[in-house]
């Protein structure tokens, strides 16, 4: 007797339904019987059809672009391609080259995520593109990995527009200024017209400067007219700005070229499309004064009583910055001291440092370097302080340089992570793109601690070069100028800290200065030989 088998029961095959969708930049041939569309959608059919025992079947509808450029998505057959994909009509898109769906990286990136977060196959016929593979996920990812270079390109590009556009005088957006309203121009864009009582008040604000001569006054001058800073509302209705003036807000009117009628790129002004509102002389009067007061140059240009220790000085107890002022008898500076700004603002209680004598501190940190070059105890002393100090800094660097290193490694192993799962995760593009401009960025750090690393080391010099240096201070700065003697110092000098309760002074050295002060008479010698 002989046993019948069971016939084994067919599995069911799940239908994929795949759209086909061609594309050719340029409408030359399409007129042919047998054009490129009708060449790739070909290919695309018999590529399905190998695909028919997984329930490939080729969808009835075309999607083909003749003679669109697939740098934009403002393409028919794309849109219809992707009403239906979100329609739930497709399930696999078929291409016959990567590039027939899109020639823009981020467009394809974007894409890839609406395909992934609805579950579509992507497929490309000549380049065994298929995302429903392994492989395919893998060449997906890295073609997406030069996304973010497609991003910093498009920003060049808009920085490039907007250098062009101020070339040309244009106001390229931007926060509205006093004296002026936003209108949009009638090719697109915006423009400043002139706000007459606005404008106005921006004159009358040159004129009080220009007769004040101080920030603090014309600031408090102002708020006690009840004036405020340019006020509007946003798009959405939003109230912004209309706040009280201070000498921060009232520099940047006092300093802005537009003003003049004039448009500033970086360090160049360009010819303003818009009016002028304030007379160039008067503009150029003020902007002369603020300079003068060193209010735009940072701490040491408004130097004009010498100040030797002037962003140099510190605080011990505090450790901040210890302010040079004076006081004034008959419109001229009578004494100058420093005053620690605690001690100042909050009384003279809290902190011991308190004020001390400019001349007397100044004599006394002067005298003490002069000192150092002829005593061995204190040169061998200051050579071990620097030494000290490299120590510190180059511990601080390694200890950035671990940090970065380890950011760098775990920032990889994610985009690792994140690229082995891009065929299941709708937002895997976008996290690769952030990733690799997070990567980019520890690198960029890695590069400039290591840059920080060769500078420690190659200003760091012997102690017969710190001897040598400190030996000649003497001798140099009797022969410097006052505006010459502050320049050494701040070259020279990295930090004076002074306490107050212990009336001590403590200095710390640049290497590189003085290894530059050390270098002067050599090149002086050469020189005169």
């Amino acid at each position: 007797m002989t046993t019948m088998e069971k016939p084994t029961k067919r599995s069911a095959v799940a239908t994929v339904r795949c759209a086909i969708y061609t594309r050719k930049s340029t409408e030359e041939g399409l007129e042919q019987e047998f054009n490129s569309l009708d060449a790739q959608r070909e290919s695309a059919e018999a590529y399905v059809a190998s695909m028919k025992h997984e329930g490939w079947i080729a969808a009835p509808d075309r999607y083909d672009d003749g003679g669109y450029t697939g740098g934009n998505m403002e393409r028919p057959g794309v849109k219809r391609l992707m009403a239906d994909i979100e329609a739930g009509k497709i399930d696999c898109v078929v291409v016959y080259k990567v590039d027939r769906l899109s020639r823009s990286l981020l467009d394809f990136a974007r894409m890839m995520g609406e395909f992934d977060k609805r579950h579509i196959s992507f497929v490309s016929v000549t380049q065994q593109f298929n995302t429903t593979q392994s492989m395919g996920r893998l060449t997906l990812n890295i073609l997406l990995s030069f996304a973010q270079f497609e991003r910093e390109i498009i920003s060049e590009r808009t920085r490039d527009k907007i250098a062009a556009s101020k070339r040309k005088g244009m106001w390229f957006g931007g926060k509205p200024i006093l004296g002026y309203n936003i209108a949009p121009k009638s090719g697109g864009g915006s423009r400043l017209v002139v706000n007459d009582a606005e404008a106005e008040r921006v004159r009358e604000i040159f004129q009080l400067y220009l007769e004040h001569r101080s920030l603090t006054k014309v600031a408090r001058i102002l708020n006690d007219r009840g004036w405020r800073t340019k006020q509007w509302s946003t798009r959405k209705g939003k109230a912004v700005g209309g706040r009280m003036w201070d000498k921060h807000v009232l520099i940047n009117v006092l300093t802005n070229p537009a003003y003049l009628g004039k448009v500033r790129h970086k360090a160049d002004l360009f010819p303003g499309e818009h009016t002028a509102i304030v007379d160039e002389g008067l503009w150029k009067q003020v902007y002369g004064i603020i300079k003068h007061n060193g209010r735009t140059g940072g701490m040491h240009v408004g130097n004009q009583h010498g100040a030797l220790l002037k962003s140099l000085l510190h605080c011990g107890p505090c450790g901040h910055l210890m302010g040079h002022t004076y006081s004034v008898k008959d419109g001229k500076a009578a004494y100058r001291y420093y005053v620690c700004y605690v001690a100042q603002k909050q009384g003279w209680h809290a902190c011991p440092s308190g004020s001390l004598p400019a001349e007397q501190i100044e004599r006394l940190v002067v005298d003490r370097i002069k000192h150092i070059g002829s005593d061995p105890a204190l040169l061998t002393a200051t050579f071990r302080k620097l030494q000290e100090g490299v120590r510190q800094q180059m511990a601080q660097i390694e200890s950035d340089q671990s940090l970065v290193e380890r950011e760098i490694r775990k920032i990889a192993a994610d985009i690792r992570k994140t690229a082995s799962t891009a065929g299941s995760d709708a937002h895997a593009a976008a996290r690769l793109a952030d990733l690799h401009d997070r990567l980019a960025k520890a690198q960029e750090r890695a590069r400039d601690l290591h840059a920080d690393a060769e500078r420690v080391r190659e200003e760091f010099i012997g102690k017969g070069e710190v001897a040598r240096a400190l030996g000649e201070f003497d001798q140099t700065w009797e022969v410097l100028r006052p505006k010459e003697q502050v320049a050494l110092l701040r070259a020279l000098v990295k930090r004076i800290e002074y306490d107050g309760g212990k009336k001590t002074v403590s200095i710390t050295f640049h290497p590189a200065g003085l290894r530059s002060l050390g270098q002067v008479p050599v090149a002086a010698e050469q020189e005169a030989a």
